[in-house]
């Protein structure tokens, strides 16, 4: 296979063909764009012709011929021993986690789930972002999708849930499931992400009202840039400021929604920007580097990242430069063999930025961090992180599919690196910046509001005003934190809700249900 810099992605697919122990990879076709999609999620294909031996011989083959740190596979692991893909995984990639290289970034997933989320932002749930209050034993919505059956309930932004139930009968209050079993009793009470279920829970809005409803779980497309919210334009003393928040990177129509975005900002003349990532944990590396093209200014043909494999892979090595034009993904259109058709390039604008505030919490992760690490030797201390430290996460997977078995694999196989060779930071980007500024996350006050904490004070530090810096993670403003709990938000306020084994869209977007 020789994928191109484009398939590149924190979700790229090297499809593999053969269904047993690794396959026939002289045989697969490379994948010029995103992984093999399908337009809604298909029924997953029975185990029966897929035995687990086989499935776990594929994922060997793949760590042994890809995996970015060779070095730190375990080796002495006997496949035999296990029954479980992602429990295989996990004992391979164990020495790399304990050097904090792979935080549970290699993972096995669906084929069929993943593509519907890329392909259309397609998953199933009530359209809610939760987090919880361990010490209060609380839990929150922090963002409501505007699809989704719990914004329709009457859910959003600062909405407390006080019980939850199958039936008006039996309805448990959150404070004791948190109390009995913790965040995991929440999560099971909510239930699985099954089109049709149903929960009954009772909740308090913003504005104090209580209320209880019976909420069904649908398919729903997931916004990656909300109408109500995702741009603004936000008047500061004399000067306009432009104000982008991004869900995710992950749905591939994300491009035409960041290009609107920014047609409205070069529009306007504007040269200072709010992009809000608080929640992003990351997506298609094309998204990122399309964001970086709209952020461009002067700069194209410079170098905007650089994309690094093992030594063994190192002819995959590539450079991405700032580009004056873009193919952006048509919707519902697929070729033959079921990939995204794109359009031919075309041109796009750019907006010339003097200074860029970006808003990250510890779930800002990703290709979030590559585009906030590859303005920095552009932008210098115009640049600044606001907020608290990122998750830490300068590499990116590729996905590698078994597809009779409905199995992607996706190991960790390549790091990005800025234009001034910088990268590793492993433990977030807060020492890497040239400013930061800490802020909290008022979940009371709606996202896009110039009075929210974070937003508040990324428009102090557009303006020149003081801040208190960020306290990096490195420097122990976590310590303790596993690595799942800090990219849930251990230590820096009510942490994601987020399933031990999350599905293709909670991966994504953490804290989705």
């Amino acid at each position: 296979m020789k994928p191109g810099r484009t398939a590149l992605s924190v979700t790229l697919a090297l499809a593999l063909a053969a269904c047993g122990g690794g396959g026939s990879r002289s045989n697969a076709p490379p994948v010029a764009g995103e992984p093999t999609p399908a337009p809604t999620p298909a029924p997953t294909p029975t185990t029966a012709s897929c035995p687990v031996s086989d499935r776990i011989a594929f994922a060997e083959d793949v760590l042994d011929d890809w995996y970015l740190f060779p070095e730190f596979l375990d080796n002495t692991v006997d496949p035999a021993d296990f029954t479980d893909v992602q429990d295989y995984l996990n004992a391979r990639v164990a020495p790399a986690r304990a050097q904090g290289i792979d935080r549970f970034f290699t993972f096995a997933t669906s084929i069929a789930e993943e593509n519907a989320l890329i392909n259309s932002g397609s998953s199933a749930g009530f359209g809610i972002r939760l987090a919880y209050d361990e010490g209060a034993d609380r839990v929150f919505v922090i963002e409501a999708f505007e699809n989704g059956n719990g914004f329709d309930a009457g859910m959003d932004r600062g909405t407390e849930l006080l019980a939850i139930g199958t039936s008006a009968g039996n309805l448990q209050t959150v404070a004791s499931l948190m109390a009995s079993g913790g965040p995991n009793a929440v999560i099971d009470a909510l239930g699985p992400s099954t089109p049709g279920l149903e929960r009954v829970i009772r909740f308090r809005t913003v504005e104090g009202a209580e209320i209880e409803r019976s909420i069904a779980k649908t398919e729903f497309s997931l916004d990656p840039v909300s109408d109500r919210y995702g741009v603004e334009i936000i008047t500061d003393g004399a000067k306009k400021i432009g104000y982008l928040n991004l869900r995710t990177f992950s749905v591939g129509n994300a491009d035409r929604q960041i290009e609107d975005a920014f047609e409205r900002f070069a529009a306007e003349g504007i040269t200072e920007f709010v992009i809000d990532l608080r929640y992003n944990s990351g997506g298609l590396v094309r998204i990122a580097d399309l964001m970086g093209d709209f952020l461009r200014g002067p700069n194209t043909g410079k170098v905007f990242s650089e994309t690094v494999w093992r030594d063994s892979q190192s002819q995959r090595n590539s450079t991405r430069l700032f580009e004056a034009t873009a193919s952006f993904q048509i919707p519902g259109q697929f070729d033959a063999a079921g990939n995204p058709r794109f359009t031919d390039p075309e041109p796009i604008v750019s907006v010339s930025p003097t200074k860029i505030a970006f808003i990250a919490r510890q779930g800002t992760a990703s290709a979030s961090e590559l585009v906030i690490n590859s303005m920095i030797p552009y932008l210098g201390e115009n640049v600044a992180l606001i907020g608290t430290d990122t998750f830490g996460k300068p590499v990116g997977q590729s996905g590698f599919d078994l597809e009779a078995c409905d199995l992607r694999v996706r190991a960790t196989t390549f790091r990005t690196v800025n234009a001034a060779g910088e990268s590793d930071y492993y433990n977030g980007l807060a020492s890497a910046m040239p400013a930061t500024c800490a802020a909290g996350d008022d979940i009371s006050i709606a996202l896009g509001d110039p009075r929210e904490a974070s937003i508040r004070t990324a428009l102090d530090f557009l303006a020149g005003r003081t801040c208190d810096p960020i306290a990096a993670n490195g420097d122990g403003a976590i310590a303790g934190a596993s690595a799942a709990e800090r990219r849930d938000g251990a230590g820096a306020g009510p942490r994601l809700l987020q399933p031990r084994r999350p599905n293709p869209a909670q991966y994504e977007i953490r804290g989705l249900f």
